[in-house]
C-alpha cells in the first residue's frame, strides 16, 4: 500500500460541478486545491456516467435574462461551440480540461474520502484533516488544508466532522412553510437510472433480463408518458427512494431502478403500441443520479418564504430561478403528477450564511447540500444553481485564507469584499453594483463612435394572430412620448392596450398597472395605431406593454432581435394542486416559447439613453431593470468604438472587457433542445484595444474570433495613458456592437 501526505490551502471534496467551479475559483485567486473526487470523472449528475441536464435559473426558458455567468457561464458557452449536439463525453472532456487547466489544482479522481481527524470542541468542531483511498492504485492519501469544502452532495464528510444537518423534510411551522407537511418526517426525493437509445437502420430485437419489471402490470403506462423517441433525462420520472434511505439503500435503489429501465425498454419494443422496431438501447446509466440527501445547517436556513418572496439578501453571493420542484415519495409509482411547481415571480437570491457550518468552524459547502429546508431544496438543487454557489464558496475559501479567519467571521467583516470581488470575476450576482475603488474606469469619461438612440424594431417578417394577449417589455429612461405597434387588421374594430412596470428590476412580467386605453382601429394593412402613452422616468427600468387579446388583428412580427426588448405570448394554464397556495403565477402565463428571437414590431417616439455608452460603467454587468449596456447603431462601412478618458495619465495593468453574451439564452450541456448557432450572436468577435500615446493609437491587445463573455487582459505592461479605445471590427452575427462593461486595474 502506498501512502501519501497533501497539503494545499483548500481541500474540495466532490468533483460535481459545484465542487469543480469551487475549485477552479480558489485557484484562480491564488490558492492552492486538492480537489478529491471518488469517481473517475468530473461532473457528478451531468457526468457522462448519469447524464442529467445542467439546468438552472433560467428554468428552461421561464425566467428572463436569467442563465448563470461566471465559471458556469464559461462552461456553458465553450460546451455550445465545441459540442452542440450535447455529446455527454465531450462535456466530460470540457470540466477536465477546465481543471487541468489551473496549475494551483491538484486532481485525486477515484478517491473516496472516508476518514477524518477533528479538533473537537466544546460548541465547535475543526477539521485537521481527511484521508481518501484510491481505488485501484492502492493509495491512501491524507489532505491536510485549513478550510475544507464539502461539495460531494451526500454530506458524508461534513457529518463524520459532526456539522449539524437536516434529514427529510421539516414541519410546516418551524420555517413557516406552507408546502411542508403538518409533520416532520424522513421523506426524500428519490434517485434516477436513465437511458439512452438510438436508430439502428434495422430492424432489432430485444429480449428482457428476467429481473425486467413487468411494467403493464402497474400504473406506470397510465399515470406517465412513454415516448419511444424519448431517451435520456426526459425520463427523469423513473425514480425510486424517497419512502427509504437514498444512501444505505442505494444498491437496493439502484437493482429496482435498472428493472424499471428495462421493463420500460421492453415495454416500448415489445408490447406492440410504439414504432419501436428500429430502436436499440444505446447506453443505461451504472449508478443512480441522486437528488437529495443531508443538508447541513448554516446560521442561515434558506425557506420557501425566501424563494417565493425573492428576499433580497445583504449577503447574497447567487441566484438560483429554478421552481419549488417537489416530487412525490412513491416516485414512479406516484397515481399522480411525478413533480409538482412553485415558481416564484423570477429569480431567488442566496445567502453566504447558507454556505458555511453552524459548527465546524472550518467547513464549508456547496450543491445541493446547503443549509436549506427540504421546500427550498427543491429550488435550489439543480447543477448550475449548484456551480454558482461553488464559484462564490470557492472564492470565500480563498479569502478565508488569506485573511486567516474562518467563514462566519468572512461574513461578519468582509462579505461586501466577497461579493466585489465575485462581480470583478463575473460571478453570478443580481441586484448588486460595482464599487470596486481599485476599477480606474469608474472615474472614466466615456464616448463612443454612435449608440443606439431610438428603441424600434419596424422590420416585418411574419403576422401574428391576436386570438391571445401579447406582451413587450422594453426599457425605459428618459421620456416615452408614445409607443405604436404594426398591425393589419380584418374590420374596424377597437384594440386595448395597457402600460405596466414589473416591480423588481430583477422581474419581467407585469406587476403594476401604470396606465390602459381603448384605441380605434379602421379596416387595412400595415398600420400604426397609436397608444398615446407618455411616461417620463429618470430611473432606468423596464416597462411591459399588454395588448390585449382581438381575433381580429393581426400585429406584425420581425424575425429581428433588439436587445433589451423581450415579446411574450399569453397563455392559458392548468391548475396544480400546489397552485391552490399562491395561485397560478404570472410568470408561468407569459411565455417566450414561441417567441424565441423574435419580436413584435413597435416603436417608441423619443430617444432613450438605455444604451448610452456610460452604461459600460454603471456598475451592473448583467440586466436589472434595464439592460445595462453601451450598443451601437448598426455596424456599416466604418469599425465602432468606445473610448474611456481620464484627466492625467493613469497606471494600466490590466484591463477587463465584458461583452453581451445574451444571458437571455437558455443553453444547456447535453440534449433537451439544440440552438441553431454555436457562438452567441451578439458576441463582439473581432476587436482590438488601443491605447493613445504620442498622438496617435497604439494597439496594445487584440482578439480574433471572440467566443467569450469575459476577457481579462493582464500585465499589458504598466503602461502610462489617459486614453483607451476598444474598437469593434465584427461580431458572431449582430448588426450592433454591445459591450457591457469595461474595468481597469
Amino acid at each position: 500500500m502506498n501512502y501519501k501526505n497533501v497539503k494545499k490551502d483548500i481541500t474540495v471534496i466532490g468533483g460535481g460541478l459545484a465542487g469543480v467551479c469551487a475549485a477552479i475559483s480558489a485557484a484562480r485567486n491564488g490558492k492552492s486545491v486538492s480537489l478529491v473526487q471518488n469517481r473517475g470523472i468530473l461532473g457528478g449528475n451531468s457526468s457522462s456516467e448519469i447524464r442529467v441536464w445542467v439546468c438552472g435559473a433560467t428554468k428552461h426558458g421561464v425566467n428572463r435574462y436569467a442563465r448563470e455567468t461566471g465559471i458556469m457561464g464559461e462552461l456553458f458557452l465553450e460546451n455550445q461551440y465545441r459540442n452542440p449536439d450535447g455529446n455527454p463525453y465531450f462535456w466530460d472532456m470540457l470540466l477536465l480540461e477546465k481543471v487541468k487547466d489551473e496549475k494551483n489544482i491538484s486532481l485525486f479522481l477515484n478517491t473516496e474520502v472516508s476518514e477524518i481527524d477533528l479538533i473537537e470542541g466544546e460548541k465547535e468542531n475543526k477539521i485537521k484533516s481527511v484521508t481518501g483511498w484510491t481505488i485501484g492504485a492502492e493509495t491512501k492519501t491524507k489532505f491536510e488544508s485549513e478550510v475544507y469544502l464539502d461539495c460531494s452532495g451526500d454530506g458524508f464528510i461534513g457529518a463524520l466532522a459532526g456539522a449539524k444537518y437536516n434529514l427529510g423534510r421539516e414541519s410546516r411551522y418551524k420555517y413557516n412553510e406552507l408546502l411542508a407537511p403538518e409533520k416532520e418526517d424522513k421523506i426524500l426525493l428519490g434517485s434516477t437510472i436513465l437511458f439512452y437509445t438510438k436508430d439502428a437502420g434495422h430492424p432489432v430485437k430485444f429480449i428482457p433480463p428476467n429481473f425486467a419489471k413487468d411494467i403493464s402490470k402497474t400504473s406506470i403506462p397510465k399515470n406517465r408518458v412513454i415516448k419511444s423517441n424519448d431517451s435520456g433525462c426526459c425520463y427523469w420520472w423513473i425514480e425510486l427512494g424517497g419512502e427509504v434511505d437514498i444512501v444505505k439503500d442505494n444498491e437496493i435503489i439502484k437493482d429496482e431502478l435498472w428493472a424499471l429501465v428495462y421493463g420500460i425498454w421492453d415495454y416500448i419494443k415489445n408490447s406492440g403500441n410504439y414504432d419501436a422496431d428500429n430502436l436499440t438501447l444505446e447506453w443505461v446509466g451504472s449508478i443512480p443520479g441522486k437528488r437529495e440527501y443531508r443538508r447541513f445547517i448554516g446560521d442561515y436556513v434558506l425557506n420557501q418564504n425566501d424563494i417565493i418572496e425573492q428576499t433580497e439578501f445583504d449577503d447574497r453571493i447567487a441566484f438560483g430561478g429554478w421552481s419549488i420542484d417537489l416530487h412525490p415519495e412513491k416516485g414512479i409509482y406516484e397515481e399522480s403528477c411525478g413533480s409538482r411547481n412553485i415558481q416564484a415571480d423570477g429569480i431567488f437570491h442566496i445567502p453566504f450564511r447558507s454556505t458555511y457550518s453552524v459548527n465546524v468552524s472550518n467547513l464549508m459547502f456547496a450543491g445541493r447540500n446547503i443549509s436549506a429546508s427540504h421546500i427550498a431544496f427543491g429550488a435550489t438543487r439543480v447543477m448550475a444553481t449548484c456551480a454558482t454557489i461553488g464559484e462564490a464558496v470557492g472564492l470565500a475559501a480563498a479569502m478565508c485564507i488569506e485573511y486567516k479567519i474562518i467563514p462566519r467571521n468572512l461574513y461578519m467583516k468582509h462579505i461586501k469584499k466577497l461579493q466585489q470581488i465575485l462581480l470583478r470575476q463575473d460571478g453570478s450576482i443580481i441586484g448588486i453594483k460595482n464599487e470596486d475603488m481599485e476599477d480606474k474606469a469608474r472615474s472614466a469619461s466615456i464616448m463612443a463612435s454612435t449608440s443606439l438612440k431610438k428603441i424600434e424594431v419596424v422590420n416585418s417578417n411574419d403576422e401574428y394572430r391576436l386570438t391571445t394577449d401579447i406582451g413587450i417589455l422594453f426599457p425605459i429612461e428618459n421620456r416615452v412620448e408614445d409607443i405604436e405597434i404594426l398591425i393589419s387588421s380584418l374590420e374596424q374594430t377597437t384594440l386595448e392596450v395597457e402600460l405596466w412596470d414589473t416591480g423588481r428590476a430583477e422581474n419581467y412580467i407585469p406587476k403594476n398597472l401604470l396606465k390602459k386605453k381603448k384605441v380605434q382601429v379602421e379596416k387595412g394593412r400595415n398600420k400604426w395605431v397609436k397608444s398615446d402613452f407618455v411616461l417620463e422616468s429618470e430611473v432606468a427600468r423596464n416597462l411591459f406593454l399588454v395588448v390585449k387579446a382581438n381575433d381580429k388583428i393581426t400585429i406584425h412580427l420581425s424575425y429581428e432581435q433588439l436587445t433589451g426588448v423581450l415579446s411574450f405570448t399569453k397563455k392559458a394554464i392548468k391548475n396544480t394542486n400546489l397552485d391552490d397556495y399562491i395561485g397560478i403565477n404570472p410568470i408561468v402565463e407569459w411565455s417566450m416559447k414561441e417567441m424565441a428571437r423574435k419580436e413584435f414590431c413597435f416603436r417608441i417616439h423619443g430617444e432613450t439613453n438605455a444604451y448610452s455608452p456610460g452604461k459600460i460603467i454603471d456598475g451592473y454587468s448583467r440586466p436589472y431593470g434595464g439592460p445595462h449596456m453601451w450598443i451601437s447603431e448598426d455596424i456599416k462601412d466604418t469599425d465602432e468604438w468606445i473610448q474611456l478618458e481620464w484627466e492625467n495619465d493613469i497606471e494600466i495593468n490590466e484591463i477587463h472587457i465584458t461583452f453581451n453574451d445574451d444571458v437571455n439564452e437558455d443553453l444547456i450541456n447535453l440534449h433537451h433542445h439544440y440552438t441553431d448557432f454555436s457562438v452567441m450572436p451578439e458576441l463582439v468577435k473581432d476587436y482590438k484595444v488601443s491605447i493613445w500615446k504620442d498622438n496617435k493609437w497604439e494597439v496594445i491587445a487584440s482578439k480574433k474570433n471572440n467566443r467569450k463573455r469575459k476577457e481579462i487582459f493582464k500585465n499589458v505592461g504598466k503602461i502610462l495613458a489617459n486614453k483607451i479605445r476598444v474598437t469593434i471590427e465584427s461580431t458572431n452575427g449582430c448588426r450592433k456592437a454591445e459591450i457591457i462593461e469595461v474595468r481597469v486595474y
